[in-house]
């Protein structure tokens, strides 16, 4: 689907701009870090592989599942605690065997897939012998060891590398309420037996949150330094090229973060508790919480108006400022993984789903590689609004076409790009994938309303990305629709040659620039 503004971008990008428009030197951009080869990652919750209640679609009918006599065997999940039964739905488990879905996520291999969530928590991993019907004692949840299989095959066909968590709910513990290793040892024995391997695990899920993850009444700092150190034990001897990744806490930074939150603990009281032993120090980023959790204990909520504003954009900065602080105060030199991010807690809002929300994923991957953050789970690939994939049928949404450009230009070398962050444009630059000398530049013009004027002084490729409704799910390369071809093969993506010369960024548009013949030296 043509239109007049998306015709412009084919015809007017390498056009003169305004005056005073900002230059661009790709053969002197300095190199100022490096991030891993799976930095653009993705999560599959827990939830998602044993089936189970997660974030009800917005105008959904009521969940007949809720109070049906006969529920799911092995789904049987909880609601967290304190949150309301209401939000929640009943979902049978991903069919992670589906040829849409691995081809869709080997797109965007070699990866990280982080397979936890609040759920992991809770979830029981069986004996060899054993199918329970319902979770024992202790715990809300059945993993099935097909589930499982089904996990580390998928991960092989897409090129990517297990992370977790394990259980941390009462069935866990000894009788003085010690957590035992026995679920931990279980799962990745089994894991081993496939052919696989967990790359890399936090202890639990969201500590700082642990009483809404199921762990015991009156869980506190105290208790997970203690069961820290035991699970730190544990993976240096029985998993000694495990990577530990901690403490994997969410919703603070120095403004306030979620806010008040009844049985919140603080990061800092854990780390003080459980001490040093973190290979690469973990945390969660969201925005803000869905317009599911309005009202639950917080305020911290936000609309598709302010969704391209730097007040929006910036929260990720202040989020990895305040972790970065704590990490530099505990774990000092430690490499930072940001291990689940999305929009909105809680599933996500409405428009996750839309183009609108590719700036904020592609603005957190550039903004976050820059500051050295060496990988980013996005949450998640296929559950709820905020996934990059449909979740009826896999189909790709916006962020997927913008995570797929990622993943074919930008490189793991990063550089200053040599443009001042303002409203309106952002500039982050790599070296380009597979191309000595070369460079790739991502630039957004998050402006609704003004195109932002650049030059270029060496010829490039173009990959603009943009949509004739910011709130639809249909989006445009270079003027052309994005969709899958015959047995969801996935499309060519093009770049339209451009000279060296002015350019101009249209409103609300997000270009890639591939310059192969930059000459960077830091790109050899």
């Amino acid at each position: 689907m043509n239109t007049p503004r998306v015709l412009a971008l084919t015809a007017g990008l390498a056009a003169m701009g305004p005056e005073g428009a900002t230059s661009l030197a790709p053969a002197t951009m300095a190199r100022v870090g490096t991030v891993d080869e799976r930095y653009q990652s993705y999560n599959v919750e827990m939830l998602e592989v044993t089936g189970g209640r997660f974030w009800k679609p917005y105008g959904a009918k009521p969940d007949a599942s809720a109070t049906s006599p006969t529920p799911s065997p092995k789904a049987g999940s909880e609601t967290p605690a304190g949150m309301n039964p209401d939000l929640y739905q009943y979902r049978p488990p991903i069919d992670l065997r589906r040829a849409r879905l691995r081809k869709l996520a080997a797109g965007l291999g070699p990866a990280y897939l982080r397979v936890s969530g609040t759920w992991a928590n809770t979830t029981y991993f069986p004996e060899p012998d054993q199918a329970p019907d319902s979770p024992p004692r202790g715990f809300s949840g059945v993993l099935t060891r097909q589930q499982w299989k089904d996990v580390v095959d998928f991960a092989r066909a897409a090129d990517a590398r297990i992370v977790t968590s394990f259980a941390t709910s009462p069935g866990t513990r000894d009788a003085a309420g010690v957590w035992t290793p026995d679920q931990a040892r279980r799962l990745l024995e089994y894991t081993r037996s496939l052919g696989g391997s967990v790359a890399a695990a936090e202890f639990m899920n969201e500590p700082n949150f642990a009483a809404m993850g199921g762990a015991p009444d009156g869980y506190d700092a105290a208790a997970y330094g203690r069961d820290f150190k035991v699970f730190h034990a544990f993976v240096k001897k029985a998993a000694p090229g495990l990577v530990i990744l901690g403490p994997g806490s969410v919703g603070e930074r120095a403004s306030g973060g979620f806010g008040s939150v009844p049985r919140m603990l603080k990061t800092r009281d854990l780390l003080v508790a459980a001490g040093p032993g973190v290979d690469a120090f973990s945390y969660h980023h969201y925005g803000a919480v869905s317009q599911r959790c309005a009202g639950a204990g917080t305020a911290m909520t936000t609309t598709p108006e302010a969704a391209l504003s730097e007040d929006w954009l910036s929260r990720t900065d202040a989020t990895l400022a305040f972790y970065r602080s704590l990490r530099d105060e505990f774990e000092p030199g430690k490499p930072m993984w940001l291990t689940e991010v999305a929009d909105a807690a809680c599933g996500g809002n409405p428009w996750a789903s839309s183009f609108l929300d590719t700036f904020r994923y592609l603005y957190q991957l550039g903004r976050l590689a820059r500051q050295g953050v060496q990988m980013v789970a996005h949450n998640t690939l296929v559950a709820s609004d905020y996934g990059l994939l449909d979740e009826a049928d896999f189909t790709p949404k916006p962020k997927y076409w913008g995570a797929l450009l990622w993943r074919k230009l930008m490189g793991t070398r990063v550089l200053d790009s040599g443009v001042p962050i303002r409203a309106g444009l952002h500039a982050y630059a790599h070296c380009l994938r597979g191309t000595p000398g070369g460079v790739a530049l991502l630039l957004t013009n998050t402006d609704r309303q003004a195109s932002q004027a650049l030059t270029l002084p060496t010829k490039a490729e173009r990959y603009t990305l943009a949509a004739t409704d910011l709130l639809g799910r249909q989006v445009q390369l270079n003027g052309t629709d994005l969709t899958l071809g015959r047995n969801d093969d996935l499309p060519r993506l093009a770049g339209a040659p451009i000279p060296a010369g002015d350019l101009t960024l249209p409103p609300a548009t997000i270009t890639f620039l591939a310059v192969p013949g930059a000459g960077n030296r830091s790109c050899r």
